[in-house]
């Protein structure tokens, strides 16, 4: 019982003397957070798969024109 009053008195403080959100209120907003997270992940990995295919196609041109890279001509002269 102690220990539940120490946490209530230490949350009272944190908080200011405001009351917690109502459960409801705080599961809608992790459902929210949670669509918004999907979306934004889903931008994400486009983005990324975009990025790596630019590398793939720069990559590309550069062997076929005949650019190295200073590091990779001395790991090929290994």
């Amino acid at each position: 019982l102690e220990l539940y009053r120490a946490a209530q008195a230490e949350m009272r403080s944190l908080l200011g003397g405001a009351k917690f959100p109502k459960m409801d209120v705080l599961k809608e907003e992790g459902r929210k957070l949670t669509a918004k997270k999907k979306q934004l992940y889903g931008e994400y990995q486009k983005a990324r798969r975009d990025m790596q295919e630019i590398v793939t196609i720069k990559a590309n041109i550069d062997t076929l024109m005949g650019y190295t890279e200073p590091g990779r001509k001395q790991e090929k002269e290994r």
